[in-house]
Formats: C-alpha cells, structure tokens, sequence
C-alpha cells in the first residue's frame, strides 16, 4: 500500500492563512512573530514592504524569507499577492474577530460562534485532500473491522463516526480509554483500518494507538488540524481540518465542528461504495427504533 508522504500537500490549493494556520505549530519564535502579525490584519500585512513586516515582527528580513518558504511561497512578493488575494475575497462580513471579551452581548457571542463554526465547515471543505478521502473511504469500505481513537472532545468525535459507519454495516470500535485502545490496536492487522482523532495531533494516547496499528498492519489514518503533527507522521492517510480556536473554545467547540464535517464527508464517502446496501441498512435501522419515538 503506497504511503502518505509526511509533508502532506493536498491535490487541491490550499487558502494561505488555513495553510498558515496549519503550519504555526512547527514554525520558530521568529517565524511565528511574523505569522501573528499576518493573521492579525492580512490586508495591512500585503501593503508592508518586506523591511516593514521584519521590523513589525522585530526580527530580520531572512526569517520573512524563511517564513515564506514555510509555506511553500518562492518569495516575499508571491506572499504580498497571496494576501491581497485573499483579503479582497472575505468570506463573511460577520465578525472576524471571534474571541469572546467581558463586553460582548448576547448578540456579539451569537455572530462570533456563529461565524467561527461557519468558518471552521467551509475552510475545512475547502483543503480538505480529496485523494486522501477516496482513499481512506476504500480503504474503510473494505475493511474487516475499524477502530477509531480519540480523547476528550475527540473522543466525541470517534463516538459519531463510529455510530455512523456502525449503521451501514461497516464494523467499528471507538476506544476513548488509552488501555482499551492500545488493547484493540495491538489486535489489528493487514486489512483493518485505525483512524486516530486529535485536533493538535500532539495527543500521546492517540499518537501511541496509531503506532501500534500501524506496526501490526493496519491502514493507519490522522484527522488533525496540524498536517505536520507527530499525528500526522504516524498516518498512511491524512484528513485536516481548518478551525481557528480562542481562549475559551480552545480545540473543543470549532474544531469539533471541522472534525464533524469531515466524518460525514468520510461517512457518506464510504457509503457512496455500496450504495444500496448502506441505503438498505439505514432504512432497516431506523425502522428497528421507530417504535421509540413518540407522536402527538
């Protein structure tokens, strides 16, 4: 089975600042200054000279270069283009800045979580690697049996598509218990699939899980927001999200909408396969529980 290269490139372009985003992790303290000062207004960022940004981010002009390399931009001119680009296309003209402050009204948290999921969906549709996705829901569809792991919030998320692929037939376990998941990951082999859930991709439980499939055999998968995570490395496949997380929904509100996004992406990839019989088995499934639904 032809593995993932680490870096991740995705067949589609990649919006600059979801890419930027992405890679922040990874980059140095220098690196990261220049990034916070781009992510903090893209459209004053574009009209800056490469000597302005350098001395805004108080560092040097070979690091604004080294930043663009980052992100895969052959100069400093191809990134002031890149961000006028972008910043003449806004998304929404709802707020942008989604943190939550002591002054907000009702009103102000609606919009900012409002557009803060909304920008999570349509980021992560719009980089998530296509290849990738037939891929992994091959891979799925033919598969003996699927363990999904995850913690926390992730755990939320295995939980949900496990319920999913478990409705149309396909076998899965969720383990949110590091012990439960090493247990069943040590149990996998060649033809099963291990699909590890964690918006840092620094998880050591997850990371540790997927490992240990990957070494009995198993096709192994990431779903991340962090293409360059240790996650991520561990992963024959990888499915990114794009949520912007602040300091009170840090990788538990947005992300959870990306990663939800993406399952159901996943999901319906999977049933597209074999189409009448997961039709055949939503049918049968929801017929078995509609005595348990109660009417008027």
């Amino acid at each position: 089975m032809p593995s993932r290269e680490e870096s991740g490139t995705p067949t589609q372009t990649v919006p600059l600042l979801v890419r930027l985003r992405g890679i922040r992790p990874s980059l140095s303290p220098a690196e990261d200054r220049v990034a916070e000062k781009v992510l903090a207004n893209p459209r004053a960022a574009a009209a800056l000279t490469i000597s302005e940004l350098a001395t805004a981010a108080t560092t040097s002009e070979t690091t604004v270069l080294r930043f663009c390399r980052r992100l895969g931009l052959p100069g400093y001119p191809q990134l002031r283009l890149a961000l006028a680009e972008e910043s003449a296309q806004p998304r929404s003209t709802g707020a942008q800045d989604t943190d939550i402050s002591a002054k907000d009204t009702i009103d102000d948290i609606i919009t900012k979580v409002a557009f803060a999921d909304a920008s999570a969906v349509e980021d992560t549709a719009q980089q998530l690697d296509r290849d990738a996705l037939a891929a992994t829901s091959a891979a799925i569809a033919a598969a003996s049996r699927v363990d999904i792991y995850g913690i926390a919030a992730s755990a939320v998320v295995g939980t949900d598509l496990q319920q999913k692929l478990h409705r149309i037939g396909v076998v899965a376990f969720a383990w949110n218990d590091p012990h439960l998941a090493l247990t069943s990951a040590t149990l996998l082999g060649k033809g099963d699939v291990a699909i590890g859930i964690s918006h840092s991709g620094t998880t050591s439980e997850t990371i540790e899980s997927l490992e240990v499939a990957r070494g009995r055999g198993a096709t192994t998968v990431a779903i991340t927001n962090f293409p360059l995570s240790l996650l991520a490395a561990r992963a024959d496949y990888l499915l990114t999200t794009a949520a912007r997380e602040t300091s009170l929904r840090s990788g538990a509100t947005a992300s959870r909408i990306a990663a939800l996004t993406v399952v159901d992406c996943l999901y319906i990839a999977v049933a597209q396969r074999h189409l009448s019989r997961a039709r055949k088995a939503v049918q049968e499934t929801r017929a078995a529980v509609a005595s348990h639904h109660l009417r008027h």
